[in-house]
């Protein structure tokens, strides 16, 4: 699914849950400028699936069309269909790099991030019988999983035999900091190589909620 339909997505169905939104509310919502979001409401309107109605000389009101609905239905289908193909390829890598850790000593498994792609990780690891011995995240505190969220700086320190990079979006930052922290990269996995490979790309988040 392209990024821009995903962007349709989240405007249509921010339009409506709230038809009084506004265009800063809304860009923040969509994580894009402000201009951007006066562009893409422009657009959404040339299609005929948003309509401008001003309430206030200054205040315009966007309320969606039975066009925009439709739309809106289509894009949720599709982009339900496309996270259920990526994270059926997700779990396939992640059973496929973890499963001859379950034959063996090195079973202590760390995770890098606190959302549901943590989440999804983690079902690899509890299906295979290995162990979750720690959870980092770049803002450490709170617990998720079980587990103490620890700041990545001290996973330098840490005893693991794989740690897993669970981000849905492009994990090089993540994976070039581990790198920098000196953590050998044998022992890094990333959660998106599999889709990677496949030549699909992934849309704006799924959010990553952080704990």
């Amino acid at each position: 699914m392209k990024s821009t339909a995903h962007r349709d997505l989240q405007a249509l169905e921010a339009i409506a849950e709230n038809d009084r939104i506004t265009q800063r509310r809304l860009s923040t919502r969509l994580g894009i400028a402000l201009g951007l979001t006066n562009l893409y409401l422009k657009r959404l309107g040339r299609k005929g699936y948003v309509k401008c109605v001003s309430v206030r000389p200054n205040r315009i009101r966007y309320l969606i069309t039975p066009a925009g609905i439709a739309e809106k239905t289509r894009l949720s289908y599709e982009f339900m269909d496309y996270s259920l193909h990526l994270y059926g390829q997700v779990r396939q890598h992640l059973r496929q790099v973890l499963e001859p850790l379950a034959h063996g000593d090195r079973r202590r498994v760390a995770v890098f991030g606190s959302g549901e792609a943590a989440e999804l990780a983690y079902l690899s690891v509890v299906e295979l019988g290995l162990d979750l011995v720690a959870v980092y995240d770049n803002e450490p505190g709170g617990t998720f999983l079980g587990q103490p969220i620890l700041g990545i700086d001290t996973a330098k320190s840490a005893t693991f035999d794989v740690l897993i990079v669970a981000s849905l979006v492009q994990p090089k930052p993540i994976m070039e900091r581990l790198q920098s922290l000196g953590i050998p990269m044998e022992k890094v996995v990333a959660l998106r190589e599999h889709a990677e490979k496949s030549g699909r790309r992934t849309p704006n988040p799924p959010r990553e909620a952080s704990h």
